[in-house]
């Protein structure tokens, strides 16, 4: 074990860092607007409708820490950019959030005479917040219409009543107790440093409202089977509807929403599936149940999606007077024993080996947010070019179009639940394991005081948001793999956890303890491994999967927010870290996947903070490591797998 080198990356705070501005190419560019137009894209990429109206762009706003009335406008200190929080740069706030005080948000909403006509026939007008961080309470002219608890979740209220010529005074007011409570927060923190970031607060995701029939579409929940080549599509409606109509499309290549401008600027590329014979071919069915819809795609129009092929078939459905637009993909992921009897981590039946990235999400100049759509493609494309085909989207939950994007571009999405608990203990849930990890893995975790998680109602509350979580994402192709708890942080009951989250979702894998304290649940042996040799470790039970490993640092001057460098091992120059990368991927990782290994996850995409173990730095303007030798720019990784099998 290389003892000095985990010695130095103890995770401190350090509160008093004046963190260096910057902004990535998008968010500089927003910043010079002088009314920028931000994140104005329909938000639910598999229930969209056309009859919709961003909310995004500039509201007013108050920080205090007095108790106000809702109803009257406010006294507001200035604008705010929405979705972006008021401690993020693009914001244009640039200020913390602190325990005890309260924000307050404050937009007119005025109505055109089309609209008004909507109400009086009898449709209704749905506000919509894909999140707020943490606890929010919403008011239409002074009154309550909706109130929530926990940063990460969409919620909604009927605006209807409030719709009228003279416009609806809406105010929403937001609380954060941040990492001072029990309350899901991530890697958030009051006092950034090391592995922790600074803590964020308010709207941080779009914010829109779209008119829709009384009797409508309110959630859709999307299952296919590929072995049988059915696909259930199962709506939620406040009544049953009298007819449903759903019709599929089967062309000749993927099925997409949009196509960017932008494409050759962020080196994305479509695939296509050229050999299809079928297009425009559609399967319609017709059902006049409650709300579910069973068919069975044809076997000339049957393509399974794989990251290499990422085909995604596009449908609509008629439910009454409502339509909405949507699409799926037909794929299965899975563990079983391979030829030799190793249990392997399998997509469409076959053992598929993932080249894993450790993805948190993060922007130098929006912190959680990213500052547009563009840049979303950006991550997974500088990922899938690196050879990666899976992103670890670790403990926090993205706007719906992130998933869409790896859903058509082809990269499978291993799923963090985020972390809460009150404030960890360190010595505990990560050095002990780091320097005695034998000892991690006889620890249980119902002790619940030494992981945290010593509230009942913290307890509940986090097992409630991990069920609403996996509803909000089911219907995601390329979603794999849930993942309850990383390195013990608010860590309970895995075991049981792991069969609560198997029995909801049967058709997807489970990692019940990523890193340590493994209570031998779930389908994988799951361990983090930055400072030893990397090895296999079998599990008769379970595939073994190393969840993260390397976290190699670069400093880049000009680039990062401090001039700190924490990282698990540190390299001088972009040349030795690219180096160091090659010789851990090609002679020391692949060389275990004969061994059994079935997944690794490198730790990670981008700098954060003081965090510069990325491949890019956090204003992702520095590619660090050039891979310019191999098929494509790209080391090639396929090659390099079946060379070891």
């Amino acid at each position: 074990m290389k003892l000095k080198e985990a010695i130095e990356s103890l995770s401190q705070e350090h509160p008093e860092d004046v963190l260096i501005p910057l902004y990535t190419p998008w968010g500089e560019k927003i910043k010079n607007e002088e009314n920028p137009q931000v994140w104005q894209e329909y938000p639910r990429p598999q229930l969209r409708r056309k009859d919709f109206h961003m909310l995004n762009g500039k509201w007013r706003y108050l920080i205090t820490d007095q108790e106000l009335q809702p109803g009257q406008p406010l006294e507001t200190e200035g604008e705010i950019l929405v979705p972006f929080s008021p401690e993020a740069l693009l914001s244009g706030v640039d200020r913390q959030l602190k325990p005890g005080e309260f924000l307050w948000y404050e937009r007119k909403l005025t109505f055109s005479q089309e609209e008004l006509a909507k109400k009086d026939v009898g449709m209704r007008c749905i506000l919509h917040f894909e999140a707020v961080d943490q606890q929010t309470a919403v008011y239409a002219n002074g009154q309550e219409i909706a109130v929530h608890i926990g940063g990460y979740l969409p919620f909604s209220a009927d605006v209807t009543d409030f719709v009228s010529n003279q416009g609806t005074l809406l105010q929403v007011w937001v609380r954060d107790d941040s990492d001072t409570s029990y309350h899901t927060r991530g890697k958030q923190t009051l006092k950034r440093g090391g592995m922790f970031y600074t803590a964020q607060s308010g709207i941080w995701q779009s914010v829109w409202y779209e008119w829709v029939p009384k009797n409508h579409v309110t959630a859709i929940r999307i299952t296919p089977y590929l072995d049988s080549r059915q696909v259930k599509v199962e709506l939620s409606s406040p009544k049953p509807f009298t007819a449903i109509t759903c019709t599929i499309q089967i062309a000749d290549k993927q099925f997409s929403i949009d196509e960017p401008a932008n494409t050759a600027a962020s080196g994305m590329s479509r695939p296509t599936k050229a050999h299809h014979n079928l297009i425009g071919v559609s399967v319609t069915m017709e059902s006049s149940n409650s709300g579910m819809l069973t068919f069975t795609l044809p076997e000339d129009g049957f393509y399974p999606w794989t990251p290499e092929e990422p085909y995604l078939y596009g449908f609509s459905v008629t439910a009454d007077e409502d339509e909405i637009h949507s699409y799926f993909a037909m794929r299965t992921f899975s563990v079983e024993p391979d030829e030799r009897r190793t249990l392997r981590f399998c997509l469409n039946h076959k053992p598929y080996f993932l080249h894993g990235l450790l993805d948190q999400g993060y922007w130098s100049d929006g912190l959680m947010t990213a500052p547009c759509d563009e840049a979303f493609l950006y991550d997974i494309n500088l990922a899938k070019s690196m050879g990666f085909n899976m992103l670890r989207k670790h403990i926090k939950i993205e706007p719906l179009r992130w998933y869409y994007h790896c859903d058509r571009l082809g990269m499978i999405v291993w799923q963090d639940m985020v972390s809460g608990g009150t404030t960890y203990h360190m010595p505990l849930v990560c050095y002990m394991p780091t320097l005695f990890p034998h000892i991690s893995t006889h620890t249980r975790d119902h002790h619940y005081h030494l992981f945290s998680r010593a509230e009942v109602e913290g307890r509940a509350a986090w097992e409630q948001e991990c069920l609403e979580t996996m509803d909000h994402l089911h219907s995601v192709p390329s979603l794999a793999v849930w993942v309850p708890f990383n390195e013990g942080w608010g860590q309970f009951d895995a075991a049981r956890i792991a069969a609560l989250v198997k029995e909801k979702d049967p058709s997807r894998p489970v990692d019940h303890a990523s890193g340590w304290f493994d209570q031998k649940g779930g389908d994988f042996r799951s361990i983090h491994n930055y400072f030893r040799p990397l090895k296999v470790k079998l599990d008769k039970k379970r595939a073994f999967v190393i969840s993260e490993y390397g976290g190699f640092a670069c400093h880049i001057p000009e680039h990062s927010s401090v001039d700190r460098v924490y990282g698990y091992r540190k390299y001088d120059t972009p040349k030795e870290l690219t180096d160091a990368y090659r010789e851990l991927i090609e002679k020391r990782l692949f060389s275990l996947v004969d061994a059994g290994l079935s997944g690794a996850v490198y730790t990670q995409l981008s700098d954060i903070e003081e965090e510069v173990n990325g491949l890019v730095t956090y204003d992702r303007r520095v590619v660090k490591v050039d891979l310019k030798p191999g098929e494509g720019g790209t080391i090639n990784i396929q090659h390099q797998i079946e060379k070891h099998t």
